[in-house]
């Protein structure tokens, strides 16, 4: 074989194989690239449709299942459950902020805890929770109503070792006819406001 040309087919190689890793170095960091900006969208979607402090869905979520749970062929049942706190400005101005933050941490965990698998619990406001029950009853709710009023109520909240008073006012909303979600939620809105004031 001519020595040249054992040196030019010696250097195509060579070269040949270097492509060949530059392009496997190129796929590898495009192929990183696109799982970095697919984890951002996916964080960006997930803080969109979540609050921040506590984690759970927010309003938009909330209304978007609603929506969707109404709009469905079976048509379940589908009730709302209005959490609200009673005098939370009081514990933000007596004990700060961040004890408010934590007051609203824990209430948050002990709704998802107190309802089924199946029951969304979002963040719908400033001291407001809601809670989504599908395929239950007007009795069923009201003793989840009842369980979650007793739950928080019967728990001793502390900051920095001072208690916290926190009770809460709680109201039911159920569908009914061509009700959308934001129809449920006034009602459950009302029915909270009419215990507020008999109570």
């Amino acid at each position: 074989m001519d020595p040249l040309a054992a040196v030019i087919g010696a250097g195509l190689v060579v070269v040949a194989a270097l492509t060949a890793i530059w392009q496997a170095r190129r796929a590898k960091t495009a192929e990183q690239e696109l799982r970095r900006v697919e984890g951002e969208l996916s964080a960006e979607q997930h803080a969109a449709r979540h609050d921040h402090l506590t984690g759970l869905p927010n309003r938009r979520w909330f209304y978007g299942a609603g929506a969707t749970l109404v709009g469905t062929a079976d048509r379940r049942p589908l009730i709302a459950v209005l959490v609200d706190l009673d005098d939370f400005k009081r514990i933000n101005d007596t004990f700060g902020h961040r004890a408010g933050d934590e007051a609203l941490i824990q209430v948050a965990e002990m709704l998802a805890k107190g309802v089924r698998r199946s029951d969304v619990v979002a963040r719908i406001g400033g001291d407001e929770f809601a809670v989504l029950l599908e395929n239950a009853t007007e009795e069923s709710a009201h003793e989840t109503a009842a369980r979650l009023e007793d739950l928080i109520c019967g728990c001793e909240f502390t900051h920095d070792g001072d208690a916290l008073p926190l009770s809460v006012a709680i109201g039911v909303g159920m569908i009914g006819g061509d009700d959308e979600p934001h129809a449920v939620m006034q009602r459950a809105d009302e029915e909270m406001y009419r215990r507020k004031a008999a109570a």
